[in-house]
């Protein structure tokens, strides 16, 4: 895979009979460092000056979200383990629980696609099951449609 890479990120969580998707297409730097595959991307959040610096790494043992800027946080996600996380936002700070479900990771020459199913918790209480898809291509390949 080249080093430029467009990243597309989808995720649902279903609460209580509501699903609530969410999905952002951007552009990043990929590299693959000691057996693990990092993407980098910035993201703007609406409302708040300077952007957030992201890190996703992808390991034979799982994966971690790392958000830096006006959010901050270290989710790791790993089989059938539960991790908990102190999520800063500009709103406040959230205990946050990742029970991992599942995670499948797809390798191929110019592409890298992964999808994790978990259980959400915020401040111990259980608020949700969630899907986070990632699809990382090489921009030189990439067939990225928007879909109405």
């Amino acid at each position: 895979m080249t080093r430029d890479v467009l990243i597309s990120i989808s995720g649902i969580q279903i609460a209580e009979g509501d699903n609530n998707t969410v999905e952002l297409i951007t552009s990043g730097d990929y590299f693959l460092k000691n057996g693990n595959h990092y993407i980098l991307y910035d993201e703007i959040q609406e409302g708040f000056e300077g952007v957030i610096k992201n890190t996703i790494k992808i390991s034979p043992s799982g994966l971690d979200i790392i958000k830096r800027g006006s959010s901050s946080v270290h989710m790791t996600f790993e089989k059938n383990k539960k991790n908990i996380a102190c999520y800063a936002t500009p709103y406040g700070e959230l205990m946050i629980g990742l029970s991992t479900n599942d995670i499948q990771v797809i390798e191929e020459e110019d592409r890298l696609r992964v999808h994790v199913a978990y259980s959400l918790d915020i401040n111990y209480q259980h608020i949700s099951e969630c899907d986070i898809d990632l699809d990382i291509h090489s921009k030189a390949t990439a067939d990225i449609r928007l879909l109405n």
